[in-house]
C-alpha cells in the first residue's frame, strides 16, 4: 500500500474489483479439488457424529467416576 500510495481501503476495494472482474486472469487456472476413494462405503451418519461423540463421552465420564468410588 505505501509502495503504490493508496489507503487501505482503496486497496481493497481495488482487489476485489479486479476478483469480480471476469477477463484476463493472468494464467490462472480454474482450482479443482483433488478426490480419494476412502475404500469401502461407509455406513455411518455424519449427521448424528454430534450425538456419538456425547454417548462415548458421557460413558468415559461414568466409567472414570466409577473407579474413584
Amino acid at each position: 500500500m505505501r509502495e503504490r500510495g493508496v489507503s487501505f481501503k482503496q486497496a481493497l476495494n481495488n482487489a476485489i474489483r479486479a476478483g469480480l472482474t471476469p477477463g484476463k486472469r493472468n494464467g490462472a487456472r480454474r482450482f479443482v479439488q483433488k478426490t480419494y476413494p476412502l475404500g469401502a462405503e461407509q455406513y455411518f451418519r455424519w449427521d448424528k457424529a454430534l450425538a456419538v461423540a456425547d454417548a462415548i463421552e458421557d460413558e468415559e465420564l461414568l466409567h472414570k467416576i466409577s473407579l474413584q468410588k
